[in-house]
């Protein structure tokens, strides 16, 4: 990111608002199929929108595949839904050499078999059901969008979105992400129950005769000049400073020298084991872009800094014992550096009159 960006490199007005209308176009083929679930459609967007990937945590039934199939199906793109089991080998997932015999020749050759993760909406179902080297496999094609067989380097399709599932009632023979991939994944999406007018919906939608199904109404080129818009969005530097604050408050360890920030929160020192790192920081501006580009603005305020700042911190943040003793979450934690955290540019005492794009 850098402080004085090319003029030619802003976002324009007309560029942002059509932006935001296709956003919201595929919002509302998606709720042709989706009842409800408002906020995970839109967590979901935002990483789609921002490059990332995203992990969705909810009990089984809470239609985690129809959403993802559905979107693949209004930007008009492919989708594959990959099973993780405990025997599922990592070239079930990045694919596999075969031999392959000429039958003029007699000659053979080793031909790659593309696998499953050559899609570019990929849906890694129950992903804490497969053990750690698979899970590796699925993390690596994620951060270099590329799979190596055989020294040959094969890239997987652009664009490429992962959402994996996590079932947290599930715990007897799971393999648990570490904290350390968890963080690979730019949002943790909590999916909770639908209220009772949307579970009736859904129950009057799926047991008549009556289908739903969405139009196509973005692709991929769309897609790409949807996710520059959001690049060239602009960011006032008192605002990429406050989410500095924010990730630098969630760090119980020494401060750098020179250290612009308060002192460690009480909540963070009796219950934080270890903070976010400067991925979090990262995601956090990228995400915050996206949330303006999709709520009509033309730059991004504060205040879309917290609407995103619980999926994107929440799976970063390491609870210690006492915490778990006193029933204290990241998500809790959170929420009181959000209270406490001041937005007073004055605070820092620098020039803050720079856009960051």
């Amino acid at each position: 990111m850098s402080d004085t960006p090319p003029m030619d490199a802003g976002l324009t007005a007309e560029e942002a608002a059509w932006a935001t209308q296709s956003v919201e176009k595929v919002r509302r083929e998606v709720h042709k199929v989706i009842v409800g679930q408002n906020r995970v459609l839109d967590e979901t967007l935002l990483a789609l929108l921002c490059g990332g990937h995203a992990v969705v945590e909810g009990v089984p039934g809470l239609a985690k595949t129809l959403l993802i199939a559905t979107l693949a199906r209004t930007l008009s793109m492919q989708f594959s839904r990959i099973q993780f089991t405990p025997d599922l080998m990592p070239s079930d997932i990045t694919g596999t050499e075969v031999i392959e015999e000429d039958r003029a020749s007699g000659t053979r050759a080793l031909r790659f078999v593309r696998g499953p993760i050559f899609s570019n909406l990929v849906l890694a179902d129950e992903i804490n059901r497969t053990p750690p080297k698979t899970q590796a496999a699925l993390l690596e094609a994620m951060q270099e969008r590329q799979v190596t067989v055989g020294g040959v380097a094969h890239r997987l399709p652009s664009p490429f979105f992962v959402l994996a599932t996590q079932n947290p009632i599930e715990q007897e023979g799971t393999y648990p992400l570490p904290e350390a991939q968890l963080d690979r994944f730019m949002m943790n999406i909590h999916i909770g129950y639908p209220s009772e007018a949307e579970e009736l919906e859904v129950i009057t939608r799926t047991t008549g005769e009556a289908s739903f199904h969405p139009d196509a109404v973005m692709d991929a080129v769309d897609l790409g000049r949807v996710q520059s818009a959001v690049r060239r969005m602009p960011v006032a530097e008192h605002v990429a400073r406050y989410a500095l604050r924010l990730v630098r408050a969630t760090r119980v360890g020494e401060r750098a020298e020179g250290d612009s920030t308060a002192d460690v929160p009480k909540i963070v020192k009796d219950y934080v084991a270890w903070g976010a790192g400067p991925r979090a920081s990262q995601f956090l501006i990228l995400a915050a872009k996206a949330k303006a580009l999709m709520s009509g603005h033309t730059h991004v305020l504060p205040a879309h800094l917290q609407a995103i700042a619980l999926p994107v911190l929440r799976h970063r943040i390491v609870t210690n014992f006492n915490a778990e003793a006193d029933g204290v979450t990241s998500e809790v934690i959170v929420q009181s550096l959000l209270d406490a955290t001041p937005l007073d540019p004055a605070a820092d005492r620098r020039p803050l009159d720079r856009l960051i794009t």
